[in-house]
């Protein structure tokens, strides 16, 4: 891939995704995979007058044999130097760059139970750092090819010619044009449009319906809002936490789902494939999971605490968006919950509210916002699904008829 692209991809990951701000602080979390890259964003991080920029790098057959040899009370420990580091995040609230390069399939075999018990223990002592930074950061999450996922992407390619090919497929659905800032900001006043309209609507519920047996009910929150493209943060920086993206999103209320709902792509958690998979709700809880791989992977999450088997999230993404258009299956969430309407069990998103800087934690979650360690997004879209809203005054609008907008 030329290098004048990735340049300008790179500019667009930290101008307008995560839109560093002079004197600001940049955290990046990488995998091992394109260390030219990575040396693109720091460059380009620094020129938009950053104070400091760290990067931690993550390398999937390491975690595997750290969760092998270490106990669970280790793995689960929270070392004083970590609460520090996690009290200075607080103090500075550096901007978060996530570079996703993780193979698919890179943590097979590993011990998820083990995984699970660890960060139970470490949770409810990480949590008052990550509830004091909710809505206060900027943060952008966007891709970079590694070969593994390349490879599973392209497997009838060689690597080199399956990395350049996954570097084609994202720069193409992130929007990395001749003038990718300007392509961004149409786009956004495009989701903002449509959300706009929904939220006019007065949603009081969703009804997802398919032909392959979802049929599923879901309740809004009142003050809930739709939301879609960028974001601005409580310091009052806009920015774009996903590269690319192309859903509206509102998180429902706690307790109100019901139906079954079957997933339309496979699943990528925690370096594991789940595929084929169904989901049965009843009072708004995920009651009973099937899967024709992963399926005690699949328990294994919505068990993470009493709020991972509740819905944080409904998403609507059209079946005529530029990633579902490409015809490829991603194995990543970043760009399958972009090519389908989706759901996420776990944690819902406060500033979903309105006016939700007006509001604590404590009183979304009060409102029906849904608390959780865990969000995880899974695909749901299909090109036969019909949703129905139900309006506060009682009528029944259709939004989306075999996979695509009415309006």
């Amino acid at each position: 891939m030329k290098k004048a692209i990735l340049r300008e991809y790179a500019r667009l990951i930290v101008r307008v995704g995560a839109n560093v701000q002079k004197g600001q602080e940049v955290l990046i979390t990488a995998g091992l995979d394109q260390p030219e890259f990575v040396t693109m964003v720091v460059d380009e991080a620094y020129k938009a007058k950053a104070k400091k920029v760290i990067v931690n790098w993550e390398y999937s057959p390491l975690q595997k044999i750290h969760v092998r040899h270490q106990s669970v009370t280790t793995m689960g420990t929270v070392e004083e130097w970590e609460k520090a580091r996690q009290q200075h995040y607080c103090d500075v609230l550096p901007v978060k760059i996530f570079l996703d390069s993780e193979d698919p399939d890179g943590l097979k075999g590993v011990n998820m139970e083990k995984m699970a018990k660890a960060r139970k223990l470490s949770y409810p002592i990480l949590k008052p750092y990550t509830d004091a930074r909710e809505g206060r950061q900027q943060w952008c999450i966007a891709a970079v090819p590694g070969v593994a996922w390349a490879k599973k992407v392209f497997p009838g390619l060689s690597k080199n010619q399956a990395v350049e090919k996954l570097w084609e497929a994202i720069l193409s659905t992130s929007r990395v044009t001749e003038d990718p800032i300007n392509a961004w900001e149409t786009h956004n006043r495009d989701l903002t449009e449509h959300c706009e309209f929904l939220n006019e609507m007065n949603i009081v519920s969703l009804h997802y319906t398919a032909d392959n047996g979802t049929d599923l009910t879901v309740g809004m929150i009142p003050e809930a809002q739709f939301c879609g493209g960028d974001e601005t943060s409580l310091e009052g920086v806009t920015f774009n936490p996903n590269i690319p993206t192309e859903e509206c999103f509102i998180s429902p209320k706690r307790g109100e789902a019901e139906g079954i709902v079957y997933a339309t792509k496979p699943l990528s958690y925690q370096g594991q494939l789940i595929e084929n998979f169904s989901m049965r709700f009843e009072n708004g809880k995920a009651v009973e999971v099937h899967a024709d791989q992963g399926e005690e992977l699949l328990k294994t999450m919505i068990s993470m605490d009493d709020g991972a088997a509740y819905l944080g999230e409904c998403a609507l993404v059209p079946q005529a968006s530029p990633i579902a258009e490409s015809g490829l299956l991603f194995y990543n969430t970043l760009f399958d919950e972009n090519a389908a309407c989706h759901l996420a069990v776990g944690m819902g998103f406060k500033d979903t509210i309105k006016n939700h800087d007006q509001y604590t934690l404590e009183q979304v979650r009060e409102m029906g916002i849904n608390d959780s360690m865990i969000h995880v997004d899974f695909m749901i879209g299909c090109d036969s699904m019909n949703i129905d809203a139900t309006c506060a005054d009682g009528e029944v609008i259709r939004i989306f008829e075999n996979g695509n907008w009415t309006f």
